[in-house]
């Protein structure tokens, strides 16, 4: 991943084409060891392409993966399935959390009202 980052650092800074040497020196610009084979195999990949297609194109990919958001309540309903079990006890708990919370700040239990006249 931070082979990626580099690259995508020198992309934004102007350089169209990074070379090996330009991820080497951002990444050790930051402390961070070059990986040789892996700066290989991302330059190779991406040569000849243009970034904002290579974008678009990760997009497109990411669009069809599952999030696991908005179906807390069904996932409980249905027993659990992949990630998302455990939503439903963590809704529980925040409910069960505001209820305490309504109830120290209660106006009965400081001994007055603030709108009181």
């Amino acid at each position: 991943m931070k082979v990626v980052a580099a690259y995508l650092l020198a992309v934004l800074g102007g350089n169209t084409c990074p070379t090996a040497d330009d991820l080497k020196d951002i990444l050790g610009s930051v402390g961070a060891e070059a990986d040789d084979d892996r700066i290989e195999l991302l330059l190779s990949e991406v040569k000849g392409k243009d970034i904002t297609e290579i974008i678009g194109s990760g997009r497109e990919k990411l669009a069809s993966v599952p999030a696991g958001g908005g179906g807390g309540v069904a996932v409980a309903a249905t027993g659990g399935g992949g990630g998302g079990g455990g939503a439903a006890p963590a809704a529980a708990e925040a409910k069960k959390e505001e209820k305490v919370e309504e109830k120290e700040e209660s106006d009965e239990e400081m001994g007055f009202s603030l709108f009181d006249d």
